[in-house]
């Protein structure tokens, strides 16, 4: 399921003789996919309607069970489940949807969708998540919808964004997409907004093997509204009474989620194991700074391992040149995107502390098949690039 490629060289050393050399490489991500999943698949090819066949229900019973909410909806991305949550709330033009900048597009791309402004407010640079306090001073009567994002895996504050919400009366929408199992106070991340959104795309901690999404909630009417916009608007076969999207769940992937669901827990708690290890190898380096690792009442579930480093790009060419994949998550904040500043005028500085997160941040290898020899290695030439530096 979880691969290791080695390569090995020669190297001579000072007696003349030629001595192995090992060097890994480690893929950033190492999506899973087993004879369960592949028999499930076929299963559902086989014996079931292409689109929405039993296993798309199943699925949404048991997320729903999973996420301690009475109703789940399948979408076929997290960016519909976004949208669509939007539409069903009632987000129309004019309106305002706070978020943050750092996050991936997608979460305010939901809001250009319905016509909505996004506006952002900076994030809290110790867990990554939006800051309430700012959020609160970029309230206005125009705000109708809040939309944190539980980046990384980490969750947001949901206390004072709740505590928010009820005050001005508006509507909390998670971003969830990185966060499937992570929990905040005994709840998991998605059920306590009004809506919690998730995303199944390949490299996430549970994937259905294709573009995939879910939205979770407790409102029924919403639930209803959402499967409706994702099945083009229908009422009946061949009546809409609603201006709808294709935007299903295909069965096979369906089939594919409940099998992954079934093992999210377990492969959450190895994603544990792995980043106390990293933070084990990395804490006695002073130019790092290591990711939130929770409280007792907060348990992320490392979707993405990102330190942060002032030397962010030479390190990433080093360990790159050593067979260790890295990525960049993300290279800007939403609000320096081209589109964004050609549509709003923003620049360098409006939201200091996502785009210092952007200029430095940096993610690791990390999936729940991640071997202990492998972390050595990754933390291995970390401390050899800093070495070198001193």
């Amino acid at each position: 399921m979880f691969k290791l490629w080695k390569n090995h060289s020669l190297k001579t050393s000072q007696d003349g003789f030629a001595t192995k050399v090992l060097q890994m490489k480690i893929p950033l991500a190492s999506p899973a996919f087993d004879d369960e999943m592949k028999n499930a698949a076929i299963d559902a090819l086989s014996g079931e309607p292409f689109v929405l066949g039993e296993s798309v229900f199943r699925f949404e019973e048991e997320f729903a069970k999973y996420c301690g909410v009475h109703y789940a909806v399948s979408t076929s991305s997290g960016t519909c489940a976004l949208h669509l949550s939007l539409i069903a709330l009632g987000i129309k033009s004019g309106n305002r949807v706070i978020t943050t900048p750092a996050s991936f597009i997608a979460t305010a791309n939901a809001a250009l969708h319905v016509n909505a402004v996004p506006v952002f407010a900076d994030i809290d640079i110790r867990t990554y998540n939006v800051d309430p306090v700012l959020l609160k001073n970029k309230m206005t009567e125009k705000t109708k919808v809040i939309v944190p994002v539980h980046l990384y895996g980490y969750p947001a504050d949901m206390n004072s964004i709740s505590e928010i919400s009820r005050e001005r009366r508006v509507d909390v929408v998670e971003d969830a997409c990185q966060a499937h199992g992570a929990e905040y106070y005994g709840r998991k991340a998605g059920s306590i907004g009004d809506v919690g959104c998730f995303s199944f795309y390949s490299t996430k901690n549970m994937t259905v093997c294709g573009d995939g999404g879910m939205i979770v909630t407790d409102d029924e009417k919403i639930a209803k509204i959402v499967a409706k916009l994702r099945d083009c608007g229908r009422i009946s076969h061949y009546e809409h009474d609603a201006v709808g999207f294709t935007s299903r769940l295909n069965t096979v992937n369906a089939a594919i989620g409940r099998v992954q669901l079934k093992r999210l827990e377990e492969w959450n708690e190895r994603r544990r194991t792995v980043a106390k290890l990293y933070d084990s190898l990395l804490s006695d380096l002073d130019d790092i700074v290591l990711p939130p690792n929770g409280e007792s009442e907060v348990k992320p579930v490392y979707h993405l391992y990102v330190i942060r480093t002032h030397f962010r790009d030479a390190l990433k060419t080093w360990l790159e040149q050593n067979g260790v994949q890295c990525g960049i998550h993300y290279p800007f904040p939403i609000h320096l995107q081209p589109i964004y500043r050609k549509l709003f005028g923003y620049n360098v500085g409006d939201f200091p502390k996502s785009e210092l997160l952007c200029k430095t941040a940096l993610s690791l290898p990390m999936f729940p098949g991640l071997e202990k020899q492998e972390i050595d290695y990754v933390c291995e030439k970390i401390h050899e690039f800093f070495d070198q530096r001193s």
